[in-house]
């Protein structure tokens, strides 16, 4: 070897040994923070469901966990809030033949009228969770309203304000549907992957085609044929009443919820998982977007190289953290996702926790098949993995944190007790586990013996919280709208942001911590947040 290719290696082992002492220097305390960036855009919505074009020609559009039904520009597609929380939650969206509108309120178990824009709003029926679906006879202004998911049966709602009429139980799960001429309810029967036509005399089932996945809505253009949604398999079909032949007109994204029919023939599609309105012209085939979203209703959040993993609530996604770009990895409705509100990444696993199915979901990171389903929880708010395979779960509804371990997680292991509402969860460098308390605080608790150690207090409803590299935590204050910083040695403070559009109230009879806000800190003390008011997601940079 000559002395200049010798001079030349040990240039290079130099230049290596230099490179893996800057990798693995501490990161300092950055003096502040820059001001926060857009990485993912905010759209409309928080899911979008029901569709209806009302006798003014507005396009209405239902969102549940928004609390909220939007009007849809038909032509540019800009949307705003056309009634607000709390009486605005809507599932499906019904216009009566006098220009009514009645909306189901899904979690509120409730029908929700008004006979136009100046009324008053009133409550036509209650104590009915699950109500998702209705529709007006368009000959008499008789009203129709369904639950599924959280019940299955169909209901006659008197505007007069009496009882309910139960007409049938256990209908298959009558989902979007709508009022024919002939006084028939038609429309799909979600479990059975039929659509059929219901007589509301006694709910007795014709079905006229059996050919679907998951049929999630269905509509009469006027012509003889049912436009049918299958949100399953993305599909757009039309179905001719006479002879009940399926045809397939477009392929769309899957996770469809519904769609309406204009007077004009437009059918206008919702898709929950994109916040997308799109307007499909039957004569020309010209598909049209109106508006989406990169993400629905964006929540936990956690950081694992170059990747951001979110729940999503109606997805569970990535995000590249450089460039901001979305990929799916799992969309409602076409896998065994649960409405995750938060996840955990290990390694091996992920885990998707939703308090609302009472769920944790642990999914194989290679094969992406889930492994394990824990079921039964009460209102489970986070999960952590951990390196022994085991996990522990946070419950809104008990205050425990619980650690699971062994075969399906069956054994059970009680960690911590009567914690005020605990919601997010990280584990600390020093292997404790860190939890955001509800009430208002940031503990610590020992995984050995549960001991528990206040870190802060008086916080305005702390949510999301991740450690930085220098030690200290960052917690998304909620109700304050702003991220704070604590060094948990000295319990001293200081802001990282304020004024984010975070900390979106909860519907009615909802826990408060209702969409959480996710944080989580890179290696390079970068911090990103969720914002669960206007559906994106945020860079801040330290400042050095």
């Amino acid at each position: 070897m000559t002395l200049s290719r010798l001079a030349r290696r040990a240039f290079a082992l130099l230049a290596a040994a230099a490179l893996a002492a800057c990798s693995t220097a501490p990161v300092t305390r950055p003096s502040g923070w820059s001001a926060p960036e857009v990485l993912v855009p905010p759209s409309a919505f928080k899911g979008v469901h029901g569709l209806a074009v009302d006798a003014q020609g507005r396009l209405l559009a239902a969102s549940v966990v928004g609390n909220a039904i939007w009007e849809v520009d038909r032509r540019s597609g800009e949307a705003r809030v056309f009634i607000g929380a709390p009486e605005g939650q809507a599932d499906d969206i019904a216009v009566g033949p006098r220009g009514e509108l009645a909306w189901t309120a899904y979690l509120q178990g409730q029908v929700h009228y008004r006979e136009n824009d100046a009324a008053p709003i009133r409550v036509l029926a209650k104590g009915l969770p699950g109500l998702n679906s209705l529709a007006f006879d368009p000959r008499n202004g008789k009203l129709y309203a369904t639950q599924v998911f959280l019940g299955d049966a169909l209901w006659e709602i008197h505007l007069d304000g009496r009882p309910p009429r139960l007409i049938a139980k256990d209908l298959g799960g009558l989902n979007g549907f709508e009022v024919g001429p002939d006084g028939f309810i038609y429309g799909p029967l979600w479990f059975k992957g039929q659509v059929a036509k219901v007589d509301p005399a006694d709910g007795r089932i014709s079905v006229i085609n059996s050919e679907f996945k998951i049929p999630a809505a269905a509509n009469l253009d006027g012509k003889g044929n049912l436009w049918v949604v299958d949100t399953n398999t993305g599909e757009l079909s039309r179905v001719a009443l006479s002879s009940g032949r399926k045809t397939v007109v477009r392929q769309l994204d899957r996770a469809i919820d519904n769609l309406a029919i204009a007077p004009d023939g437009t059918i206008y599609v919702a898709n929950m998982v994109d916040n997308a309105v799109q307007a499909y012209h039957p004569a020309s085939g010209e598909l049209r977007t109106l508006t989406s979203g990169k993400l629905s209703v964006p929540a936990g959040l956690k950081a694992d190289g170059d990747t951001l993993w979110i729940a999503d609530i109606f997805s569970f996604r990535r995000i590249d953290r450089h460039s901001g770009e979305v990929k799916d990895v799992f969309r409602m409705q076409s896998s065994d996702l649960e409405y995750p509100f938060s996840v955990s990444v290990s390694a091996r696993h992920f885990a998707l926790t939703s308090w609302f199915t009472g769920s944790v979901q642990v999914v194989d990171r290679s094969s992406l098949k889930t492994v394990a389903f824990l079921h039964g929880l009460q209102a489970p708010s986070d999960a952590v993995l951990f390196d022994d395979g085991s996990l522990a779960y946070a419950e809104l509804g008990s205050g425990n944190v619980v650690q699971a371990s062994g075969a399906d997680f069956k054994q059970r292991r009680v960690v911590a007790h009567g914690l005020a509402g605990p919601v997010q969860m990280v584990r600390g460098r020093d292997g404790a586990l860190y939890v955001t308390e509800a009430a208002g605080r940031l503990v610590r608790i020992a995984l050995a013996d549960g001991k528990r150690t206040i870190v802060a207090d008086r916080l305005a409803l702390p949510e999301g919280v991740a450690q930085t590299p220098w030690g200290s935590f960052i917690v998304a204050e909620a109700a304050a709208r702003r991220l704070t910083e604590i060094d948990p040695d000295s319990g001293q403070r200081r802001t990282v942001a304020e004024n984010l559009p975070i900390g979106f109230e909860a519907g009615p009879g909802m826990p408060p911590p209702y969409i959480p806000t996710g944080v989580t800190v890179t290696s390079d003390g970068t911090v990103y947040v969720s914002a669960d008011r206007n559906n994106a997601v945020y860079r801040i940079r330290p400042a050095r």
